[in-house]
């Protein structure tokens, strides 16, 4: 019971801070990069649900680096496989736009880091 409650608030953190970040701290560089390829940023209910499923995978994956490594090497490894592959792959599909990551990655380790804190506290 108490590694569900540690699951579901890892994952409602991370849901927050990526809501945050994304939909109102940088939402006008997602758009404007979308915009210059002649897309249209998604924003609708769905991929936001499939953000939410994102950030539940994600903690549960946290959890298990958790279990075997300490709050440092949990976030950076955590971080590592959420973050920074994610930006490997969005970035050879030309649909990140790299002006964001000096406010990404700092905020990305925060996020991780708070999410490592977290499990390690409350499970």
């Amino acid at each position: 019971m108490r590694a569900l409650l540690a699951i579901l608030a890892c994952a409602a953190w991370i849901s927050i801070n990526e809501f945050v970040r994304n939909q109102v701290v940088l939402a006008h560089h997602w758009s404007a990069h979308y915009a210059a390829l002649g897309l249209t940023f998604p924003s609708a209910p769905i991929n936001g649900a499939v953000w939410g499923i994102w950030a539940l995978c994600f903690a549960v994956a946290s959890f298990f680096i958790a279990r075997r490594f300490n709050l440092l090497e949990t976030a950076a490894l955590a971080w590592f496989m959420g973050f920074v592959l994610m930006w490997l792959v969005i970035g050879n599909m030309a649909v990140l736009p790299y002006g964001i990551l000096p406010i990404a990655i700092p905020w990305s380790m925060v996020e991780a880091l708070g999410a490592a804190y977290l499990l390690k506290k409350l499970a």
